[in-house]
């Protein structure tokens, strides 16, 4: 049987690949604090906080076929290598495409140029950094997985599920909108990036992978979202100046407009997937990925708090002031 570590697998995605891993067939171990949720029947849980001295030694005992590692922070990525790789025969690390010095080179592949990696307390830098130890230590034992942005049910960054959110929340009323001529979106559902994972794990997969789903018009993604939604209303479009002058960020976090990339950014959402696909990779058509994240949005409330996007009534303000 194959033996599994995922180092985390009680949250969103370390919690789907432990999923997954259990539904092959695999003997699966979580190792955790144990905070963040439970892990997925079948699995067993390590509670431990890996910044503690012998958090690994339950597991550094034993032999591994799959270990997963999803952490940036160096500390946590360094300790798990000095403990585990030597008892790993396959390693994989879920990098991200925030490695890349350059976002400004749409259709670039996993050869293009990093950031130094010096930062650490950088997400981009210390992804960076992570990948060097992880190769370091593995050599060819190592897939890494540059996700681009991972979507569907449970995603807390309340990037993505925004969209589809807020055109049901506005139902016949207007929503405000980048100016959506020639802006593209690029993610890759959950359940999609965990299959790949799994499946380069069981085939003791080798490679740089920029994981991630197809460049696809973001005009298109908001009409299916609106479709989705049974919005009737309109999507008003504001200039890049306009949401500066009415202070509204790009991209993420508080009074953000989710998935708007500024001009310099374009290359962002439009990464070269071919060596993915190549390997296996599958991502479904972004309907049903609105459909799923719309449910999820609504047991979690469409007027509720949210991490990235603007509420309600910072929204209808801005477009009173178009």
């Amino acid at each position: 049987m194959t033996r599994v570590l995922v180092l985390g697998g009680t949250s969103w995605l370390g919690g789907e690949v432990a999923r997954q891993w259990v539904a092959r067939g695999a003997d699966v171990t979580c190792l955790a604090r144990g905070l963040s949720g439970e892990v997925p029947p079948g699995a067993n849980l390590v509670r431990v906080d890996r910044l503690e001295p012998g958090a690994y030694d339950e597991v550094s005992r034993s032999e591994w076929d799959e270990v997963v590692e999803v952490a940036w922070e160096a500390p946590l990525v360094t300790g798990a290598l000095d403990a585990l790789a030597a008892r790993a025969a396959h390693w994989t690390l879920v990098s991200s495409i925030s490695v890349y010095a350059r976002s400004d080179e749409p259709g670039a592949d996993e050869s293009a140029e990093l950031l130094p990696g010096t930062d650490l307390e950088d997400y981009g830098h210390a992804k960076v950094a992570a990948e060097r130890a992880s190769a370091a230590a593995l050599g060819d034992r190592l897939l890494v997985a540059r996700a681009g942005l991972i979507v569907g049910p449970g995603d807390r960054s309340d990037r993505f599920g925004y969209w589809v959110g807020r055109m049901a929340l506005a139902g016949s009323e207007d929503v405000l909108a980048p100016t959506l001529a020639g802006r593209t979106a690029q993610v890759i559902d959950v359940e999609d990036l965990a299959a790949f994972l799994v499946l380069g794990g069981a085939a003791g997969l080798a490679a740089v992978v920029n994981a991630t789903g197809p460049v696809l018009p973001l005009q298109g993604v908001l009409r299916v979202a609106a479709d989705v939604a049974g919005f009737s209303g309109r999507l008003r479009e504001a200039t890049d100046e306009q949401l500066e002058a009415a202070e509204v960020q790009p991209w993420a976090g508080p009074r953000s407009l989710p998935l708007w990339l500024p001009a310099g950014m374009e290359g962002f959402a439009q990464r070269d997937i071919r060596r993915f696909l190549a390997a296996g990779g599958s991502p479904r058509d972004i309907r049903p990925t609105l459909e799923r994240t719309l449910d999820d949005e609504r047991r979690r409330g469409l007027d509720r708090e949210r991490r990235s996007g603007l509420r309600r009534q910072e929204e209808l303000a801005v477009l009173a002031s178009l």
